[in-house]
């Protein structure tokens, strides 16, 4: 079994209501705005879940399964790239955890089980920052950062 690297975990407060931050984890045409892919999934337990690229490809880059569901307070997903679907060691989990903070959120995003130095865990530790700023801008300003994949 490959070295396991520390989990990785992201929290960002959000001027926004618990509700609105899931509809932006979930929502197809929210997570393309600020994702440049869209999450694809009906959203129940055991369901498979897929983000996939709005360049017009229609291909499939991340995959998983949902684990856990609870809206609007807890997403539990498997995470893996197509070719490592069937690979357990290989396959990652995350957690999107959403607290109450007054009338805005506090969202807390846990990125585990991942190989050391692996090429996943080097695209998550800048890929989630990124995309979690640029839904906070989004959900608070109505806009997405620029520089990032957005159409800005």
């Amino acid at each position: 079994m490959p070295e396991r690297a520390p989990a990785f975990v992201y929290v960002i407060y959000i001027a926004a209501s618990a509700e609105t931050v899931w509809n932006g984890l979930i929502d197809r045409e929210v997570t393309k705005e600020y994702w440049g892919h869209h999450n694809r999934s009906d959203w129940r337990p055991g369901s498979r879940w897929e983000h996939v690229r709005e360049d017009g490809s229609g291909k499939v880059d991340i995959i998983g399964r949902v684990l856990e569901i609870d809206p609007p307070r807890r997403l539990v997903t498997s995470w893996a790239s197509p070719e490592s679907e069937h690979d357990p060691e290989k396959v990652s989990r995350v957690v999107y955890e959403l607290e109450p903070a007054g009338a805005d959120t506090k969202l807390i995003v846990t990125h585990s089980e991942l190989e050391a130095g692996s090429a996943m865990l080097a695209g998550i530790s800048a890929g989630w920052p990124a995309v979690l700023s640029n839904l906070k801008s989004m959900l608070e300003t109505g806009k997405v950062m620029t520089g990032l994949w957005s159409k800005a």
